[in-house]
C-alpha cells in the first residue's frame, strides 16, 4: 500500500492534468484531486493556482475549438448561444458549471469574443469555485 502515498508534487502534477481535462468534453475530476488538501494542507495556493491554471487552459481549448469552427455552421446548432450573445465575456464566468459551462466556451469562441476577456473571466468564475471546494476540503 506504499505506493498509495502521493507526494504533493505528484499530487500537483496530477491536479493540474485533471482540471485541464474536467474542462474539456472529456469526463475528469479535479474536485475530487483536491481532497489532497487534506493529507498537504500547505499546498493550498499551489493547488488552487495549479487547478485554476489547468481548467482555465481547458475552458480556453474549448473557446478555441469554437472559433475554428466553420462560420457557415447554421447558429441554432451553437448551444446557448443566445446567453453567450445578450452577456458576452462575462456569461463565462459560469464556464465552470457542469453541462453548460463547455457549451458557453464553445459559443463565445465560435462568436469570435475576444479571447482575453474570456480567458479573464473564465479565470474568475473558476478559481471562485476551487477556492471554495478548498475550504470545504481543508475544513474552513
Amino acid at each position: 500500500m506504499e505506493w498509495l502515498n502521493v507526494t504533493a508534487e505528484s499530487g500537483l502534477w496530477g491536479l493540474l492534468a485533471a482540471s485541464f481535462l474536467s474542462a474539456t468534453i472529456l469526463p475528469g475530476g479535479s474536485e475530487a484531486l483536491l481532497g489532497f488538501l487534506q493529507l498537504h494542507p500547505g499546498e493550498q495556493g499551489a493547488a488552487l493556482a495549479l487547478a485554476t491554471l489547468g481548467n482555465t487552459a481547458g475552458g480556453m481549448t474549448s473557446w478555441w475549438c469554437g472559433r475554428v469552427l466553420p462560420k457557415w455552421q447554421r447558429l441554432e446548432t451553437i448551444p446557448h448561444r443566445g446567453k453567450v450573445e445578450r452577456w458576452g465575456s462575462p456569461v463565462l464566468l459560469l464556464a465552470w458549471a457542469p453541462l453548460i459551462g463547455d457549451a458557453l466556451c464553445v459559443a463565445a469562441g465560435w462568436l469570435r469574443l475576444h479571447w482575453l476577456p474570456c480567458c479573464a473571466f473564465m479565470a474568475v468564475g473558476k478559481f471562485a469555485r476551487y477556492w471554495l471546494v478548498a475550504q470545504a476540503a481543508t475544513g474552513y
